[in-house]
């Protein structure tokens, strides 16, 4: 069972196509919530993805409640520089969900409160870096759930 990447209102098309193609190498679903900051048919997201995107599962969603009701039983992991527990951490499993919040504010205070247990951080070095960009963020995490999973082969 693959796993899922979602994207709440994605704001650079570069950051979401280079997603796309991470979602196409691994057979993990793209879900892209709310507003977007571009246009799904935009050059720049299309040239990030380049000629992936017929191997990427690609869903949209008016609201990460849709999403949610969707799949009753799915697990979410919550992703922020905010999260107590690290990417390493998590115990993830084959079919979880991995959030990832705008790249300007990242996921709101109100769902990482509600969701604390589920919320998670990649550690950061060097206190003058804020954050990491959202592409990379997005393989980090999800490299370390297929690791988990024992789905690279190892």
């Amino acid at each position: 069972m693959s796993f899922h990447i979602v994207l709440i209102e994605p704001e650079i098309p570069p950051n979401t196509g280079n997603i796309a193609r991470l979602c196409g190498a691994t057979g993990t679903v793209l879900h892209l919530v709310g507003k977007l900051g571009f246009s799904i048919d935009d050059k720049h997201l299309k040239r990030a993805g380049l000629d992936y995107w017929a191997a990427v599962d690609v869903r949209q969603w008016s609201h990460l409640e849709a999403l949610q009701a969707a799949f009753p039983d799915g697990r979410f992991w919550y992703t922020s520089k905010k999260a107590s527990k690290t990417h390493v951490q998590a115990v993830f499993r084959p079919g979880d969900f991995l959030v990832f919040g705008k790249e300007t504010l990242g996921l709101s205070e109100e769902l990482l409160q509600h969701n604390a247990e589920q919320s998670i951080r990649i550690p950061i070095l060097c206190p003058v870096v804020r954050s990491l960009n959202l592409s990379t963020a997005a393989g980090i995490v999800l490299y370390e759930a297929l690791r988990q999973t024992g789905q690279l082969g190892e």
